[in-house]
């Protein structure tokens, strides 16, 4: 079944939104509540591994793959959110598209011939769109980051200038208000 034009249009939208939000602060985690975070998804994951023992064969593989899939999706964002940075949400990114891919290529296990074949190559597929996508939001945050910039120091400039018609304390003043303003 296609997807409609305008849900992926909406989709792509939201992550661009998302992506090229600014961390602040309050988007930051603080240390001890990444480290609370990674050391409950060690302690999922144990637990989730000790239930695959009971498996065996393709649902065991499938099973261990899907356990690790979300220890690396929760560290992965736990690291993201105490980082803040684009880099860090594309890394972040990456690396679950890879434990998604691992999952999906167990599921294929069970299969054989061109079922097999064909379940692996859509499970890279997705891999590969994943990372793109994780790609292309990295680079326009970093786009939008840099145009904000350009605007923020021809701003600077600007007022700047205007601080020119001015003498003595008066014009330090209105600099210093620019630089303020402008973080400069």
């Amino acid at each position: 079944m296609k997807t409609p034009i305008k849900l992926i249009l909406a989709t792509v939208a939201l992550h661009l939104a998302m992506s090229a939000a600014p961390a602040s602060a309050a988007d930051t985690q603080s240390k001890a509540v990444y480290n609370s975070t990674n050391e409950k998804a060690a302690a999922d994951y144990k637990q989730a591994r000790a239930q695959c023992d009971s498996i065996t064969g393709n649902p065991k593989d499938v099973c261990v793959a899907q356990a690790k899939a979300a220890r690396v999706q929760t560290e992965a964002n736990a690291t993201a959110a105490y980082k803040g940075t684009p880099a860090a949400r594309a890394s972040a990114r990456d690396d679950i598209a890879n434990a998604n891919y691992d999952v999906e290529s167990a599921k294929c296990g069970s299969q054989t011939g061109t079922q097999k074949d064909v379940c692996i190559k859509q499970a890279k597929a997705n891999q590969v769109a994943a990372k793109s996508d994780a790609t292309a939001d990295k680079k326009a945050t970093q786009a939008w980051n840099d145009a904000n910039e350009d605007k923020l120091t021809a701003n600077y400039k600007v007022a700047k200038e205007k601080c020119d018609a001015f003498a003595g304390q008066r014009k330090d003043d209105c600099v210093t208000a620019a630089k303020n303003q402008y973080g400069k």
